[in-house]
């Protein structure tokens, strides 16, 4: 059997040991192959087999508290890995608190029939930190503080219609979104809502000439007929600018499918957006009509003769200070020969404040009025110039007359400069622009910042301004940037483009 191998760096045994046996010598095994048990080291080693004389050696027991067994060197393992450290502890993120979204909005009556009520609405502004799951919709009696709910899954829909009503019963509604992070604020209905068959949704026929601005003149009659439908028979409301009519200067007429606004004497306090609201309970259809009471313009402010020269004359004036309620739609200028005291129209539907008059009479002299127009007419009156346009008899004699000499000299200017180009590989392409200068200005014309001296590729010619850069045949290395630079005394001015060659594949 297999003998016990003494510890490396044990105490020497007693001398008495020593002397029974002083000739025996063991073969020790490397410490990493040693079978004995060592206290410090977990890791059993497989043993191996050593022959011995049968002379048996004792060993002596060295307790393990009192002489230090130094560590043995073994090979990290994955049973032998040391365990005293400790791995790092893993930092938790802080998880956000979840966040409900805010309330529907805009709930409103879709339609009401005798046992049902239908609403709609429109998603919340923020879903929080879930997408939104669905809508709870729920409703109470007149009368009642339970609320009841009608669907127990959410309604995805932003629409939906409440059955097993009662006739008659009034109620409210309101509508909750829901998502994992919880329930909305409810948004509920302004008003009650009765529970009664609607036949035909409220609408108004608006006719077609008062969807736009409806113009009548001072003094005259409004009666705008405007029908509708519905039933039961709806309401009808009619409010100027936001306000209820005044009796005293409108009146209203309601029959079963139509209303009537009637103002017996129309005054320009009466212009003005009218509203008319058709209402079944909170169903309601409305409209809006511009009336606008207008009445003919003053006359031009003022009128002043700028000059008359040879059969000419020019005249200028200022718009009128009243318009009448309306928009000046033009002028119309006559003239009147200061002899016969006649006025013959000139110009009708001149929209300008300034006019040249021709063809006039050598030797006559002129007076001109303007009158101001606008969807009712002609003004009442006109403006009249004060001063009389003398058209004299041109002089025989000829006057040179005196100019002074004006230095033309400019710098290089492009009127027009280079636009970005897109040519097909192979096919001849040219870049133009235009360039003004007094002397003459040089033209250079430049690649990617360098100057294109002779090369056959290349043909550049100038006429009367005109800059063009034949480029014939281009190749994919011919795209870049082109310049153009235009030089004299005075200075100098560049434009650029990019070319770019596509090469079909």
């Amino acid at each position: 059997m297999p003998a016990k191998v003494p510890i490396k760096k044990s105490p020497a045994p007693p001398k008495a040991a020593q002397s029974k046996a002083p000739e025996v010598t063991m073969p020790v095994a490397p410490a990493v192959e040693t079978s004995g048990a060592v206290p410090e080291v977990p890791a059993p080693v497989a043993e191996t087999p050593v022959s011995v004389p049968e002379t048996s050696v004792p060993v002596p027991e060295t307790p393990a508290t009192d002489t230090p067994v130094p560590e043995t060197t073994v090979p990290d393992t994955p049973e032998t890995k040391p365990t005293e450290e400790k791995a790092p502890e893993p930092v938790i993120p802080e998880v956000p608190k979840d966040e409900p979204p805010s309330k529907p909005e805009n709930l409103s009556v879709d339609g009401v029939e005798a046992t049902s009520l239908s609403l709609r609405w429109k998603s919340p502004e923020k879903e929080g930190t879930n997408a939104i799951d669905g809508y709870l919709i729920q409703y109470k009696k007149e009368g009642s503080e339970e609320w009841i709910s009608v669907n127990m899954e959410p309604s995805i829909s932003t629409h939906y219609k409440i059955t097993n009503l009662n006739t008659g019963d009034k109620i409210s509604a309101r509508v909750i979104a829901v998502s994992k992070a919880g329930p909305s604020e409810p948004t509920s209905l302004e008003h009650l809502v009765q529970i009664r068959e609607i036949v035909e949704r409220p609408k108004i026929r608006l006719p077609r000439y008062l969807r736009q601005t409806f113009v009548k003149q001072v003094g005259e009659a409004v009666n705008l007929v405007i029908p509708f439908q519905g039933k039961p028979k709806p309401q009808i409301q009619w409010s100027k600018n936001g306000q209820p009519l005044d009796p005293k200067h409108a009146s209203v007429r309601n029959g079963e499918s139509d209303t009537i606004l009637f103002i017996r004497t129309a005054e320009r306090k009466d212009s003005g957006t009218y509203q008319l609201t058709v209402q079944i309970d909170d169903i309601e259809d409305k409209a809006n009509i511009e009336i606008k009471i207008a009445e003919r313009p003053g006359p031009p402010k003022s009128i002043k003769l700028a000059d008359s020269w040879g059969f000419n004359a020019a005249i200028e004036w200022i718009p009128p200070l009243d318009d009448g309620n309306s928009d000046i739609t033009g002028y119309t200028v006559q003239k009147s020969d200061k002899k016969t005291g006649e006025w013959f129209n000139v110009l009708e539907n001149y929209r300008q404040t300034n006019c040249t008059v021709s063809d006039l009479i050598i030797g006559n002299s002129y007076y001109f009025r303007v009158f101001s127009e606008n969807v009712c007419g002609l003004s009442e009156k006109a403006a009249v110039t004060k001063d009389c346009a003398v058209i004299k008899k041109s002089e025989n004699t000829y006057k040179n007359e005196e100019y002074k000499e004006c230095n033309f000299a400019e710098a290089p200017k492009f009127t027009q400069a280079l636009s970005d180009r897109t040519t097909t590989n192979g096919y001849t392409t040219k870049l133009f622009c235009s360039v003004r200068g007094t002397p003459k200005p040089k033209i250079v014309w430049m690649k990617n910042q360098m100057e294109i001296r002779e090369d056959p590729k290349f043909r550049y010619l100038v006429n009367e301004g005109v800059c063009s850069l034949e480029i014939r045949k281009p190749g994919p290395f011919d795209g870049g940037v082109y310049t153009c630079k235009a030089v004299n005394s005075l200075g100098e001015a560049t434009v650029d483009c990019k070319l770019n060659v596509k090469v079909p594949q």
